[in-house]
């Protein structure tokens, strides 16, 4: 019979599997969808999991250094988001829709 410690006890490698799964739905919502607003929540996801797996190293490793790194991991993905919500904006004042595909006509 298992202890209630036993039951309770959350290890390294729940993190990763958890940090695993967000990074896989994070990939596979950018790989299937079209719409950017969608393409970067799913970028949010994957630096969100890369996030969890640096916090949760950091944690069973005693060293600081994996939550230092969340701190400039957060600052790209506020610049990323910042850059594809301006990208976003102009492609839909000029084609009236956010499709991925309509960033190929802004070669010409």
């Amino acid at each position: 019979m298992l202890t209630t410690d036993a039951v309770l006890s959350v290890g390294l490698n729940h993190y990763l599997f958890l940090s695993a799964l967000l990074f896989s739905v994070g990939m596979m919502t950018v790989l299937l969808r079209r719409n950017l607003i969608v393409m970067l929540m799913g970028i949010e996801l994957m630096l969100n999991a890369v996030n969890l797996s640096f916090v949760a190293f950091s944690h069973y490793t005693q060293n600081l250094n994996g939550q230092i790194m969340v701190f400039f991991v957060m600052t790209v993905a506020a610049a990323e988001a910042g850059v594809g919500l301006a990208l976003a904006v102009n492609v839909f004042k000029k084609f009236k829709e956010i499709n991925i595909q309509q960033f190929e006509k802004l070669k010409g």
